[in-house]
């Protein structure tokens, strides 16, 4: 080997370290040069944010209005969908135009109303660009203690109304070859834990929903991404739904001690302008969790099972 390196240091008129160093550097510029070129500003795109009034929603709102973006907030409560407008009216990017949001009002999980307020967003600005299904709900309980009323809920808001959005919009952006379609699931949606069954059903289905649709899309040139987040510092536990549909009204450690939703947002925006597929946005062991799954699903099964038992032991104490 050493005699072979030599014969390719005379020919070549360097050490092979370097030829290898240059390579990779080579390489990596490559790469960099590849993801600038694909990436796409949002400045003047119209961008359409479920779940806006709070949490997530509100932060992408911020991450996005402060891009240039053209805003239509949608939520349930109209007044505090106004206040987000009114706070980022008084935000200003001096290196960017931005300008002062729309706001929609509909609740998602009620389909029957989606197709009307799919109307309405048409009507602010005529198209869509972007479309960020972020509304949802979460759960708290134990299987043989839900309804299944309660789990037809939590599909309603996390499944079929970002379905329902989408597919309500889709046809406009399939007329303009134009259009970039993101949903906020979770990464409970590629592993369940115990006590999540609603939440973590409703995550599979949106992730098998979205994975279809991009490949469906492609040939018209939208994008789908699908964004897969850990715990993040939101109100999401507190305002979770129980067996009985009861609130939970609780802040678990786990999400106390999540991401902050501003580095969430940004990533949120990162993955519209460079056009990413599917971002895990999760800590070492939920990641490592994904990928167990997948190549030891025996193990990942004892672990899940062991978790049970201790979350019980402790709600029993």
């Amino acid at each position: 080997i050493g005699q072979t390196n030599r014969q390719m240091e005379r020919v070549l008129g360097l050490g092979v370290g370097p030829l290898a160093a240059g390579t990779v550097g080579l390489l990596i510029l490559l790469k960099v040069i590849q993801r600038l070129r694909h990436k796409q500003s949002v400045q003047d795109k119209v961008v359409v944010i479920t779940g806006a009034s709070s949490g997530l929603g509100k932060e992408c709102a911020r991450v996005f209005h402060a891009a240039g973006a053209r805003l239509i907030l949608c939520g349930r409560d109209q007044k505090r969908l106004q206040d987000v407008v009114e706070e980022l009216r008084n935000t200003t990017n001096g290196k960017i135009q931005t300008y002062s949001p729309c706001t929609v009002t509909f609740d998602l999980s009620s389909t029957s109303l989606v197709s009307s307020a799919a109307e309405e967003i048409l009507k602010c600005h005529g198209h869509v660009d972007v479309l960020i299904n972020n509304a949802g709900i979460s759960y708290r309980g134990n299987i043989l203690d839900t309804h299944v009323s309660v789990q037809r809920d939590v599909m309603e808001t996390n499944y079929f109304g970002p379905v329902a959005l989408t597919h309500a919009l889709l046809p406009s952006m399939v007329d303009r070859r134009s259009g970039h379609i993101v949903v906020i699931s979770s990464v409970q949606g590629k592993i369940s834990i115990p006590y999540r069954s609603a939440y973590s059903a409703s995550k599979h289905a949106t992730q098998a929903y979205f994975d279809c649709l991009r490949a469906e899309v492609d040939r018209f040139g939208l994008q789908v991404s699908v964004i897969s987040p850990g715990y993040i510092r939101t109100n999401l536990s507190i305002n979770a739904v129980t067996g009985d549909g009861s609130k939970y009204g609780v802040m678990d450690k786990t999400t106390a001690k999540g991401s902050d939703p501003v580095d969430v947002a940004r990533a949120v925006l990162k993955a519209v302008c460079h056009k990413q597929k599917d971002v895990v946005l999760a800590g070492l062991l939920p990641t490592a969790a994904v990928y167990l799954r997948t190549l030891w699903p025996a193990l990942y099964f004892r672990l899940m099972a062991s978790r049970a038992v201790k979350e019980q032991r402790v709600k029993e104490e």
